[in-house]
């Protein structure tokens, strides 16, 4: 296939999704290179990263990135960013009237933005901070800079220091990519963006103008735009902004991808029963509408369920995070979305993001659901027949979607990632004349083992593959999450680290994701639909529809979700069962 770049630009709409998308666009720039020998890498970077020029000639590259937040949601970062030097277009302003001077603490930086702006004075870091092998970062504004912190390797611990998503951004952003909503507050009681019908009625007046802005600022630049992907917080109301966002792209982009992930956290702060419950109906509302707009709809959530009384987050075995902090949990999400968005972001057999979305969204089930193994358990050294053996009982993902797997339902459609299997074998090493011991030790291609694996267990399903050897780098400010079970490229290690000894920092990781669209998420959007139509929302929740929808509209939405679950029945079960609910 051709090697022409085939574009996409990135909206993040709300914070948690800035979160993940934080996380996400520090793993492109830690992978990004401008070595001429070496960019001609598995992933092609042009596809989300443009090329610019400072005002002092300094070449730059920056995400193709819109992202939308709140009014005291950036803390330390300013809005136009820090690459480009806002005074030397600034022109004086004469006033001859009395002045009030107004004098505000800034905010704390933590030790990680600290170590940035020493790099960015030109103060060189310790040697012990250092890693041994230097890599170029997104902008090449001073290549001392960017190298050592690309080889920054010191021990963070943010936990109990990151407030916001920019307390973890380690790249440079353009001036044209944040957008910063004034109507609401970030933080605090008064003025919160909390209801679907709030986050629809902001995009008109000044916030339609700066998106609107932006959007032509990056699609006039770009020469072959394959869509857009859109990152957008699903239960607040910035799901009632999303929908209406989607809607624009799709009346105004026609014949472009959109794909849409819906995020949402594990848990709020300042959660109460009342905002549980509008937690909920944003989910349900925002799910109909932007799957509606979008080429496909996948929500991304290690949440147990969508609805009020969600299950235990997913455990994986070599993980220790912590569900609560949007800091671990959009780290575990941005891993996955980095493997789940591979297939269109190759320099080879890329795959355009409208076919991505045709293969999955058959006969308008456009909700699929996600899934990662995260990371996937492989022995250092050892082949991935041997891996994939050891999970012969169950598949070794998790769900990323909050929806079960298929348990003997039908799959309708699939794609799987394996990324970051690099040093490893695909195939097995054995003598001439030994017996393979299972089938998938007779195979002699990577993508054919991993397609008899994903058979086994559902023999008949249409299936995509996609093998990049290329990790994502977890360079910092990425959580050390990972148990002492993996090595420094984590991979298993076949013996703990001594006692006492630290564990090895874990640089990379391999990651398995799948989208799927099955029959098990006709079963989740009914159950969706059951909790919000059998809620007297007059009643419990009368606030949430003054601003919009209208209760015709409410209504119109529910049925639209009950209409969508029954696009995933498998007729031919339906037929031969007599308990099958009127909702699916």
């Amino acid at each position: 296939m051709s090697n022409v770049c085939r574009e996409i630009i990135t909206l993040q709409l709300g914070h948690y999704s800035n979160f993940v998308g934080t996380h996400w666009w520090n793993l492109q720039d830690a992978s990004l290179s401008y070595d001429p020998d070496t960019s001609l890498g598995e992933i092609q970077s042009d596809v989300l990263f443009r090329e610019g020029q400072t005002l002092g000639g300094h070449v730059t590259h920056t995400p193709r990135l819109i992202a939308m937040d709140l009014k005291g949601s950036l803390r330390t970062l300013r809005q136009e960013g820090s690459l480009y030097d806002p005074s030397e277009e600034a022109s004086a302003v004469t006033w001859e009237g009395s002045l009030m001077m107004h004098e505000e603490t800034p905010a704390e930086k933590n030790p990680f933005l600290e170590d940035l702006d020493r790099l960015d004075r030109g103060q060189t870091l310790a040697e012990d901070d250092l890693c041994s092998q230097p890599r170029r970062s997104a902008a090449k504004v001073s290549l001392d800079v960017n190298s050592q912190l690309a080889r920054l390797q010191k021990a963070y611990r943010l936990e109990g220091s990151v407030r916001v998503w920019s307390d973890f951004l380690r790249l440079h952003l353009h001036p044209r990519s944040i957008s910063v909503i004034h109507q609401f507050n970030h933080d605090g009681e008064a003025h919160r963006l909390e209801a679907f019908g709030q986050g629809e009625a902001l995009l008109q007046g000044p916030v339609l103008e700066q998106l609107e802005d932006k959007l032509h600022f990056f699609v006039e630049e770009c020469d072959y735009l394959q869509g857009f992907q859109v990152l957008c917080d699903l239960a607040n109301g910035f799901a009632g902004l999303g929908s209406k966002v989607t809607e624009m792209l799709q009346d105004s982009y026609g014949g472009r991808g959109i794909l849409t992930w819906g995020l949402a956290p594990v848990s709020h702060p300042d959660s109460t029963p009342m905002r549980e419950l509008y937690h909920q109906l944003n989910c349900t509302l925002g799910t109909v509408s932007m799957a509606s707009n979008s080429s496909f709809f996948c929500p991304l959530t290690l949440r147990g369920g969508l609805g009020r009384r969600p299950s235990a987050p997913p455990a994986f075995p070599h993980l220790n995070y912590d569900p609560s902090l949007w800091y671990h949990s959009s780290s575990v999400l941005a891993l996955a979305l980095d493997a789940l968005t591979l297939p269109y972001r190759l320099h080879r057999d890329s795959v355009p993001m409208w076919q991505m979305a045709d293969s999955l969204a058959v006969s308008g089930r456009k909700v699929v659901a996600a899934y990662g193994a995260v990371p996937l358990p492989m022995m250092q050294g050892s082949s991935l027949p041997d891996a994939l053996t050891a999970c012969t009982e169950a598949l070794p993902w998790k769900p990323l979607s909050a929806c079960p797997e298929p348990d003997n339902g039908r799959l309708y459609g699939q794609w799987a990632t394996l990324k970051g299997y690099e040093g490893q074998r695909l195939t097995s090493s054995l003598a001439p004349g030994t017996r393979p011991p299972t089938p998938l030790h007779s195979l002699n291609r990577g993508e054919d083992v991993l397609e008899y694996y994903i058979r086994t267990f559902y023999p008949s399903s249409p299936l995509a593959l996609q093998l990049v050897s290329s990790p994502s780098k977890l360079t910092a400010p990425f959580p050390r999450i990972f148990t002492p079970s993996l090595g420094a490229q984590g991979f298993l290690q076949s013996q703990p680290p001594p006692r006492g000894s630290p564990a090895p920092v874990v640089s990379s990781a391999p990651v398995m994701t799948s989208l799927q669209s099955s029959t098990s998420l006709g079963s989740w959007l009914a159950e969706m639909h059951r909790g919000a139509s059998t809620l007297d929302i007059c009643r419990v929740a009368p606030s949430f529809l003054s601003q919009g929808p209208e209760m015709a509209d409410y209504r119109e939405a529910l049925e639209e979700l009950r209409l969508l679950s029954r696009c995933y029945r498998d007729d031919s079960m339906v037929h031969s069962s007599s308990e099958e609910s009127d909702d699916y």
